[in-house]
């Protein structure tokens, strides 16, 4: 489960006006063709900005010098490319030509097609422009509230244009996407060891027991986790960070704790033992939350590891690179104190 969202401050108009790429037509086109040796798309690429020219003009002449080709070549190429088909795209009339029916039939289409790679080509570029560019981040649902606000109010005082693509997510998710390529960086825990990854630890969260505070537990400050072995734990689902940690936790103090629940975010977790449904081992909250107490751990150590992961090998943009460095100058900072 994720949520995704889209910070976009500037509006981007970097469409290039070029002569040959068509007006007004909008329909998107799906790709289902393999592009292999032998295919159309190899066979005729090169050749159909030229098609489009000699087209529009209706005039080899004309269309070889707004194309900077001599005249003879593009008259070939024209000539290859109904051969290649099989089919008369122009009729000739002395120096000017017109369209024949198959020929308007793959004008229309060819020109949707070069709309489409004009469309990819500004996309990508605007993606990766230093001052306005895209980075796409996942985080973890903890960090949502406070953490990640604050990084990005930051980063962005010196880069005001740059958009965010947010993934809010579970670890394992986000690790997946950085593999897919839907993630440039993600904040996670624990903090990942896979040789096709690269991570960095940028600061650890101390985890306190959260008891209901009619818990006769709730008088207490502090208490060794082993003290709760009884208890019944609601806990996040197998597959979260913080479930490994819970359950690393409490086989370090001894126990294996009884699950009441799972479930898939933190705050759900301790909503449920305000409501006296069990304890759970928790971050701080972003805002404290009433009908709990919330106890520090004294033994054993109960923390997770916060860091920052990315692809390996994976090049970055320069807006990427830039919000990756702010990332790693924020050791130990990361976390509000």
């Amino acid at each position: 489960m994720h949520r995704m969202a889209i910070i976009d401050p500037v509006l981007h108009e970097r469409r290039s006006q070029r002569s040959l790429s068509p007006a007004g037509n909008e329909k998107d086109i799906p790709v289902t063709a393999d592009v292999e040796a032998g295919s159309w798309a190899v066979t005729l690429t090169p050749r159909l900005a030229q098609f489009v020219a000699v087209a529009r003009h209706e005039h080899v002449t004309r269309a070889a010098q707004q194309l900077g080709t001599p005249q003879s070549t593009l008259s070939r190429s024209m000539a290859r490319l109904e051969a290649d088909l099989g089919v008369a795209l122009f009729a000739r009339h002395g120096r000017t030509l017109s369209l024949t029916a198959a020929g308007r039939t793959f004008l229309a289409t060819v020109e949707r097609a070069l709309s489409e790679v004009d469309r990819a080509a500004e996309s990508v570029r605007a993606d990766a422009d230093p001052a306005a560019g895209k980075v796409a981040f996942g985080f973890l649902h903890t960090l949502g509230s406070e953490t990640v606000p604050e990084l990005i109010r930051a980063f962005r005082a010196d880069h005001p244009r740059v958009r965010f693509q947010l993934v809010q997510s579970y670890g394992e998710s986000m690790l997946q996407r950085l593999r897919d390529g839907d993630l440039d960086l993600c904040l996670t825990s624990p903090v990942p060891d896979a040789p096709d990854l690269v991570a960095r630890r940028l600061d650890e969260q101390k985890l306190r027991l959260v008891v209901p505070d009619d818990h006769p537990l709730a008088s207490r400050k502090r208490i060794r986790l082993a003290e709760a072995a009884g208890e019944l734990f609601v806990t996040l689902e197998p597959g979260y960070g913080l479930r490994r940690i819970t359950d690393a936790v409490c086989a370090e103090a001894g126990f294996t704790p009884k699950v009441a629940f799972e479930g898939e975010e933190a705050e759900t977790l301790r909503g449920l033992v305000a409501a006296g449904l069990g304890v759970a081992l928790l971050p701080p909250p972003a805002v404290p939350r009433p009908g709990v107490a919330e106890l520090t751990v004294t033994a054993p150590r109960a923390f997770r590891e916060i860091g920052v992961a990315w692809l390996d090998g994976h090049p970055d943009t320069p807006p990427v690179a830039a919000f990756k460095r702010f990332l790693l100058s924020r050791r130990g900072q990361l976390l509000p104190r």
